[in-house]
């Protein structure tokens, strides 16, 4: 009897893991707080980490305003959300790249002439270095990821920086599921080439 509570009770407790806990969507869907916060806690962090791993096009926008632009987008729309917490990430994922996306065509049209010829090399490791609010690592892999074709890199950072499983890589970029293991093979040839991996890694 006291094992049977047990378990009840922690079937009803929300994981802030966020594994494949239905219930958790459910609950957030209604406007639950707890439900949220077990989701933000899950996803916020390794999704501002992809965020700065990608190019913005616009130095004025930063991932941190990309990122709650995104959670703002996602309570707005979870309503039409369908799919377990296994799905959200790459339904979050998604709408961040959107977000970035839109972000860099609003930045495409406000450009007029540029103030200046000169061009600089801001994926150079000298030039990354002065942003001291971000992590070294995250500096490093910004720099690696650079020497990759956008599909590639998003790629690879979905499933190598933040650890996103192949179906929520699909659904966070729009691609099928055989497209994303090729991307990643061809990534991962062109880093072992750079050096940036060793050759065992896959």
């Amino acid at each position: 009897m006291v094992r049977t509570v047990a378990r009840v009770t922690t079937e009803r407790a929300i994981s802030t893991v966020v594994a494949a806990d239905d219930e958790t969507i459910a609950r957030a869907k209604k406007g639950d707080h707890a439900a949220w916060r077990a989701l933000y806690t899950a996803h916020a962090g390794r999704l501002l980490v992809w965020l700065r791993s990608l190019p913005s096009g616009d130095a004025g926008v930063s991932a941190e305003d990309l990122a709650s632009e995104t959670w703002l987008t996602a309570a707005s729309k979870i309503a039409d959300f369908r799919g377990s917490s296994d799905d959200f990430a790459g339904w979050l994922f998604g709408i961040a790249r959107l977000q970035a996306r839109n972000a860099g065509r609003r930045t495409s049209r406000r450009r007029t002439a540029p103030a200046t010829t000169e061009v600089l090399d801001l994926t150079h490791q000298g030039h990354a270095a002065a942003a001291s609010d971000v992590p070294d690592s995250e500096r490093w892999i910004s720099w690696v990821l650079s020497h990759l074709p956008a599909r590639e890199r998003q790629v690879v950072a979905c499933l190598e920086v933040v650890g996103l499983d192949v179906a929520s890589t699909a659904a966070a970029l729009g691609m099928n599921a055989s497209a994303v293991r090729v991307a990643h093979h061809r990534a991962l040839k062109k880093l072992r080439a750079l050096g940036a991996i060793e050759a065992g890694a896959t």
